[in-house]
């Protein structure tokens, strides 16, 4: 799992290295640099959180396949931001407009990952983050659908705001990260 992780988080700041190597190939795009940036963060929680796993005595192969496929969904995404080959494209921002289905179908089914995953986990854990579960995720999930139907820039940006924010408050909360 570290390892796919790893690779997403490769895929991402070689990708940025890209922009400060050769700053002249492409042009910069806010809504790409954050999605990237947000992808990182969510990269490094997903990796954070799997630091606990090491708690676990007894792993069974469902769990460790179930955490597999997520961790193939986030390398997924990092790959959908820095693809091989733009070629077609004006820039990175046209790219990623033009595969929106496929980055937020993604980050959607990061959000029925982490509810079969809260599920698994048991009672006690459901009923912990069972306002997330019934508010948060719904919410963002219905973002998603919408974002994947919608080339607005100002609707992707308010997303991604919004986005970044709560990847942000939740490590905040999750951790205990003072304010």
């Amino acid at each position: 799992m570290a390892l796919i992780i790893g690779m997403g988080i490769t895929r991402l700041l070689a990708g940025v290295a890209r922009f400060v190597q050769h700053p002249s190939r492409s042009s910069l795009s806010i809504i790409h640099l954050a999605w990237v940036g947000t992808t990182l963060l969510m990269l490094v929680h997903f990796w954070w959180w799997e630091v606990a796993l090491y708690d676990i005595g007894r792993w069974s192969f469902g769990v460790f396949f179930f955490l597999i496929v997520y961790t193939i969904v986030l390398f997924l995404m990092s790959a959908l931001l820095f693809p091989d080959d733009i070629k077609e494209y004006k820039n990175y921002e046209d790219f990623f407009l033009d595969r929106r289905k496929w980055f937020f179908g993604l980050l959607a089914s990061t959000l029925v990952l982490d509810v079969i995953d809260t599920y698994v986990k048991g009672e006690q854990h459901f009923d912990e983050y069972r306002i997330e579960l019934l508010v948060s995720t719904p919410i963002f999930f219905t973002l998603c659908v919408l974002a994947m139907w919608t080339a607005s820039r100002a609707f992707h940006l308010a997303v991604v705001g919004l986005n970044m924010i709560y990847e942000a408050v939740w490590i905040a909360t999750l951790f205990n990260i003072p304010d």
